[in-house]
């Protein structure tokens, strides 16, 4: 295809972004200044002042507003002529069905958790619309493309469960426990411990984003002569009481999501703490400051027993009396330490407190101290030559040049001289689920776990799948819908609550379920097989799900799992000549310091995805050759 062709092509596209963050940014920009001319945008957040380090197209006025519709206004001022529409919106709202997906020529993803991504996959499989998908993480990133029937779907291959966290979503909309001890760690510990130069923004902002950042530094600067725990209360009431209550400010944000509660210390804490617990002069205290506890004067003794709010509330003031009396010349220096002790124990308390006011489940001291991870922070960079990587595939697709697809890596470190390492795409794998409808098996005391536990654990959580519908050969089981009436509700919801066996339609060893997502068009069979026992320690569900894909085993090693999820493992047989004769090495190794950078990697960036080993890339291509 010459030029013209190709500009004719381009202008009589219509695309479809998912997602306007750090990369969407980048990308609406280079598809506008590639000659796009009708170009559509879905994302459901809203700007944060977090955001404008690496996403231009926003300024601090914008903070509080849609990013797609901002995204919009700004590309139409030096793009006047072309069409941009913005949908404020989740991807997965029912309006964004097979049938809206089926309008496009191509769907760029930038998006930010892996269950988004698995839907928008299922909808471009179900509309036969190829899918170009893209992720970054620090200096890593990578472009893959994804055509029916063609190249492997997105979940041909397994994803590892996301360490990964959105700086918005931390700072602003937690939903997960995780989130708050992120957030306690990184920003609440090291704004009052750390070093006070850094660049850290706790306020959750609202639309009046003149707020005043002076403000926030009287709050969290301590007087010489204010008293300890008068200055703990100050900082509880404006983390877990004033920011909540600027946050809620924005109603655009809380449209969709649940609505958090402000909690402060007169509502939780009696008026003096002194008389009740001694205060920090009864604290456990060694030899070695990373010892020192707030647990023994407020008589605590288990770190596996759950603090309820009060507990927690005590813990958080009498942690953070404790490092200004006992570790006060360390104030300015510290870093979050997991075994630092009190550290432990202040970080537990503090993303309890947020957990409590976000209504998500709080987590023992035990528990928080494991979950605790490390953040590789976002690089503008790299999202903006991700986004020119999408721009070259989505052009490629649109000029059906099937040959010259390719998974693109962005490396931190060169390999061979080069950062960006281009493979050919895989095919389809046989035994994807998602693709190539292959059965999947699960081994489940048919006897004991009851049909609730199957759609909560397997088929929302494993499968992703949103509207699940459950049958058993002609019997209906299951289903969710807003055109159900009561009495079916009612039925569902009583089936929920037996046990497999004990089903209108009994669900034994042997049985076969089909589930479908009418959503996304996706159906499956599961084969259950009947099992007595599990181990607590190495299954700790109750149930194992087998046959989802996994990356295949080579030269007799199996393939590994991720999250702890018991997966059989799945081999892929020899493909032929006739695949080999379509699948080439770009590379047969690469050095090891690779392996590292793209393995288990840790962000904070919104738009990361899970960055595929390139040692792994070369040993598939291996294979197949």
């Amino acid at each position: 295809m010459d030029t013209q062709q190709q500009q004719s092509a381009i202008k009589g596209a219509k695309v479809l972004m998912v997602g306007a963050g750090g990369i969407g940014c980048e990308l609406l920009k280079t598809l506008a200044l590639s000659g796009f001319e009708d170009i559509h945008i879905i994302d459901m957040d809203t700007i944060e002042v977090s955001n404008l380090n690496r996403q231009f197209l926003f300024r601090r006025s914008h903070v509080g507003q849609s990013k797609a519709k901002v995204a919009r206004d700004a590309v139409l001022r030096f793009r006047p002529h072309i069409s941009i529409r913005s949908y404020h919106a989740n991807v997965k709202n029912p309006e964004f069905d097979v049938d809206f997906f089926k309008q496009f020529d191509v769907i760029l993803n930038g998006l930010d958790n892996l269950d988004a991504r698995r839907h928008v996959n299922r909808l471009c499989l179900a509309a036969d619309v190829p899918l170009v998908e893209s992720g970054t993480t620090g200096f890593l990133g990578q472009v893959t493309v994804h055509v029916k029937g063609k190249t492997e779907c997105y979940e041909c291959q397994t994803k590892p469960a996301p360490k990964t966290y959105p700086v918005c979503t931390i700072t602003s909309t937690p939903t997960k426990f995780v989130h708050c001890i992120v957030w306690a760690k990184e920003l609440l510990f090291a704004k009052l411990f750390g070093d006070k130069n850094q660049d850290n923004d706790l306020n959750v902002r609202s639309n009046n984003s003149a707020s005043s950042s002076k403000e926030t530094e009287d709050v969290f600067e301590r007087a010489e002569d204010e008293d300890i725990e008068q200055y703990g209360r100050k900082i509880y009431d404006h983390v877990f009481g004033s920011n909540i209550e600027a946050a809620l400010s924005n109603e655009e944000t809380w449209k969709n999501r649940r609505r958090p509660r402000p909690i402060y210390s007169k509502d939780v804490l009696p008026e003096s703490l002194i008389q009740q617990n001694g205060g920090s002069q009864n604290c456990s205290v060694a030899d070695d400051d990373s010892t020192v506890s707030a647990m023994p004067s407020l008589g605590l003794k288990n770190p596996q027993e759950l603090w309820g709010l009060t507990q927690n509330s005590l813990v958080f003031i009498e942690a953070l009396k404790l490092f200004f009396a006992k570790r006060k010349k360390e104030i300015g220096h510290l870093t979050f330490d997991k075994d630092d002790q009190l550290a432990v124990e202040f970080v537990t308390a503090a993303a309890n407190i947020r957990a409590e006011s976000f209504g998500i489940p709080l987590h023992s001291l035990f528990e928080a101290k494991g979950i605790a991870g490390n953040i590789v922070h976002a690089v503008a960079t790299t999202n903006a030559i991700i986004a020119g990587l999408i721009v070259i595939e989505a052009i490629k697709v649109l000029k059906k040049d099937a040959d010259k697809y390719r998974m693109t890596y962005c490396l931190e470190h060169p390999s061979r001289k080069m950062l960006l390492m281009p493979v050919e795409p895989f095919e389809p794998n046989p035994s994807c689920y998602v693709c190539s409808k292959t059965p999947l098996v699960l081994e489940i005391n048919t006897q004991k776990s009851k049909l609730r536990d199957v759609v909560d654990k397997i088929v929302k959580a494993k499968l992703g799948m949103n509207l699940p519908l459950i049958m058993h050969g002609a019997s209906l089981l299951y289903e969710v819908g807003d055109d159900l009436d009561d009495i079916m509700v009612a039925n569902y919801n009583a089936n929920l609550e037996k046990s497999l066996s004990e089903l209108p339609s009994p669900v034994i060893n042997g049985s076969s379920l089909t589930v479908e997502d009418l959503q996304q068009e996706l159906s499956c069979k599961i084969n259950v097989k009947h099992r007595e026992e599990f181990d607590e320690e190495k299954e700790p569900e109750g149930m194992v799900l087998s046959g989802w894909t996994q990356a295949p085993a080579t030269n007799g090693e199996s393939a590994s799992t991720s999250n702890n999820e018991n997966v059989s493992d799945v081999t892929e047989s020899s493909s032929g000549p006739e695949i080999a004769s379509k699948k080439r090495s770009f590379s047969e190794t690469q050095p090891e310091n690779h392996k590292k950078e793209a393995e288990n990697i840790e962000s904070e960036d919104e738009d990361l995805m899970e960055i595929e080993n390139p040692m792994i890339v070369s040993k598939k291509k291996k294979r197949v050759e």
